[in-house]
């Protein structure tokens, strides 16, 4: 039976880096993938998926009119695939995940699916909702905080580092524009880019740190 699993995590989790290489274990064995990336997404270049640490791949771009498995079931056709990989998924409209669904239950080809769950309001995307309601496999691609302890929340960040609470949802941005923190800092608006300007912020306690391994 082919599953549909949402691969998720918050920002700079090496969800691409993991997207990537899922991909190259099915070519390594001879098998044929899809990579699916959302055309408005122009960061990586149109049609191109690529990780921080350097790795990249061609994609087919798709918009929120698309039929998801149409496109699927035409590349599929038109030479048999074994798996879809989605990236960025949280961008994926409801009728779009249904689609994916429809991936794996009509045509047997399993979709990996890897996005945020939350927004930088703390507020879930439409795509992460559905996959999290319709998903076979829900799996977490974890994070740390700068305190250490696990990053579950996205946080928005201006030029000074200082919390932005207000905006559109979508804006697309790097290290420069968010920050993966824990749930505490979250909400109390600390952020630390980069261990040079750990020493300018004053931290709220927190409690220790667990072993990301076990939890």
């Amino acid at each position: 039976m082919a599953k549909l699993h949402f691969y998720y995590s918050a920002m700079n989790a090496g969800k691409s880096t993991t997207l990537l290489q899922a991909s190259y274990n099915y070519q390594e064995r001879g098998m044929k993938t899809i990579l699916l990336s959302p055309r408005f997404d122009l960061r990586s270049g149109p049609g191109r998926i690529a990780s921080r640490i350097g790795l990249e791949a061609s994609s087919y771009p798709f918009g929120c009119e698309d039929d998801l498995f149409a496109i699927v079931e035409r590349l599929h056709i038109e030479e048999s695939r074994h798996c879809v990989l989605v990236d960025e998924a949280h961008f994926l409209q409801k009728v779009q995940v249904l689609q994916l669904a429809r991936v794996c239950d009509d045509l047997k080809i399993p979709v990996l699916a890897y996005g945020l769950r939350s927004d930088f309001l703390a507020n879930p995307f439409e795509g992460s909702q559905y996959l999290l309601a319709l998903a076979d496999e829900i799996i977490e691609i974890k994070t740390i905080c700068h305190c250490g302890r696990k990053a579950t929340m996205n946080m928005r960040i201006d030029a000074s580092g200082a919390k932005v609470t207000s905006g559109a949802q979508i804006e697309f941005g790097g290290n420069e524009r968010y920050v993966a923190t824990c749930r505490q800092h979250f909400f109390a608006g600390v952020a630390v880019r980069s261990a040079s300007q750990r020493n300018e912020h004053v931290l709220p306690s927190c409690s220790p740190a667990p072993d990301l391994a076990t939890h």
